[in-house]
């Protein structure tokens, strides 16, 4: 299984830098060295960074998607929208958007739905809060939200999952290898368990405060299957060191 490695710009970048910095990720990344690698820019960016990396193997994400095709929702956007920007994948159910706009299990299901009526492929995010876990309870939250918010269908889709411990986001703090071990030990049983031998082909990122100085060690965990990158993506040279970490797929 090809790890891949996702940029999650969030509300980051202006045109010009945006696309300097997406092509400066593809004149740095070569023939990728077996990783697949994907870019997650603001809505206002997908286009101009589709157009930067076209021709080359990185694919273009969006970071949410409305669960309706079309109609009086202003401010949103939909997955087709997406896709006609240029968009391949879209992360859904991300920590920041759970926390900032009440985003429940049941949303992100039905927005998983709609990136897949769409053709794109979701990323669904799930993780525990600090409390959570002090409490005992992260494997038991986590196996929640994926009850949750993963539609039937997920596994053949090609969806991928990205378990982010949510005290880690932007903290400069990791769990530990153990703990990252575990967790991801957790969701591939419960992947396994609902979707079958499908769920074996599912790839679980991890992502929380990942950077180049701990990839290596993380990428290497068992059932780590690549990174969704926060604030190390917007540097290139981080990104692109974050990339190289990665082990490569044996075929």
């Amino acid at each position: 299984m090809r790890p891949l490695i996702a940029g999650n710009w969030k509300m980051n970048g202006l045109g010009a830098e945006g696309v300097a910095l997406a092509r400066a990720v593809r004149e740095g990344l070569g023939d990728g060295n077996g990783v697949d690698v994907l870019l997650c820019p603001p809505f206002t960016l997908i286009e101009r960074v589709a157009r930067a990396v076209a021709g080359s193997a990185i694919a273009v994400g969006g970071q949410d998607c409305h669960p309706k095709a079309s109609g009086a929702h202003t401010g949103d956007v939909s997955a087709p929208m997406l896709k006609d920007a240029g968009a391949s994948f879209v992360i859904l159910g991300h920590s920041e958007r759970r926390a900032d706009h009440g985003e429940t299990d049941a949303l992100v299901r039905a927005k998983a739905e709609a990136a897949v009526a769409a053709g794109l492929t979701p990323i669904v995010c799930v993780g525990e809060t600090l409390a959570e876990r002090d409490a005992g309870r992260a494997e038991a939250v986590v196996e929640a939200q994926l009850a949750g918010s993963l539609p039937e269908g997920f596994a053949r889709a090609g969806g991928v999952v990205a378990y982010e411990p949510v005290w880690a986001i932007g903290t400069g703090r990791t769990p530990s290898e153990a703990d990252i071990a575990a967790m991801h030990a957790a969701i591939r049983a419960r992947l396994v368990a609902r979707f079958g031998a499908a769920g074996r082909g599912v790839r679980i990122l991890y992502g929380g405060s990942v950077k180049a100085a701990n990839a290596k060690p993380i990428l290497a965990v068992p059932e780590v299957g690549g990174a969704l990158v926060g604030g190390a993506s917007l540097q290139a040279a981080e990104f692109l060191a974050i990339i190289a970490a990665a082990p490569v797929a044996v075929a």
